[in-house]
């Protein structure tokens, strides 16, 4: 399985990106999320998801962990394969799509393209348990650096703090010292709960 990829963003379009790392190009497939995130970088990571086909390998890549966490869920729904999940990923940022999932709202869902009204039932009924025991990264407000702000956020899930509660703790101390280390920003963390 591949993770992740990191290098240099050779050839992008708002569908796929080549990826260069060490001089291996993997072509990915993107939404237009990830697009929104990655079209003036020259060079970055991107989290990925590949799923093997009887005729195709297929490399789909997220600017964030919670964007492919929420594809991977979607592709495990019957009935919800890659491209309508990049379609969806596409109309709806992800936490905007995890809203309409927990919230029932199948009328938001219908109105991206190939889902009908059965499909969106479908997704409600077997992703809105699933998505509101596990919160997704997106609920907790981006900072600059999210690689520190998620570093944090697992230390502290990691001592046993509910993720809720160390998102909320990680906002206020990263909104008040925003150049914080991640030992830094743990430790202050700690002291607000």
């Amino acid at each position: 399985m591949i993770a992740f990829l990191r290098g240099d963003f050779v050839k992008k379009s708002p569908a796929s990106i080549q990826v260069d790392v060490n001089g291996v190009g993997y072509e990915v497939q993107i939404s237009l999320h990830t697009w929104s995130k990655i079209q003036n970088l020259e060079k970055g990571m991107l989290h990925t998801s590949l799923l093997i086909r009887e005729d195709a390998h297929i490399l789909y890549g997220f600017y964030d962990l919670a964007e492919k966490t929420l594809f991977q869920q979607l592709i495990a729904v019957s009935g919800v394969g890659a491209a309508t999940a990049r379609v969806m990923l596409s109309y709806m940022k992800p936490d905007e799509l995890t809203q309409a999932i927990m919230m029932g709202d199948i009328r938001s869902l219908e109105s991206i393209k190939g889902i009908g009204k059965k499909s969106a039932e479908r997704i409600v009924l077997e992703l809105k348990d699933k998505l509101g025991k596990q919160p997704l990264e997106t609920n907790i407000s981006p900072m600059k650096n999210n690689t520190l702000r998620q570093d944090a956020l697992n230390a502290l899930t990691a001592l046993g703090i509910s993720r809720q509660a160390a998102g909320k703790a990680l906002e206020e101390v990263s909104s008040a010292n925003p150049e914080l280390s991640v030992e830094e920003l743990i430790k202050k963390a700690l002291r607000t709960l």
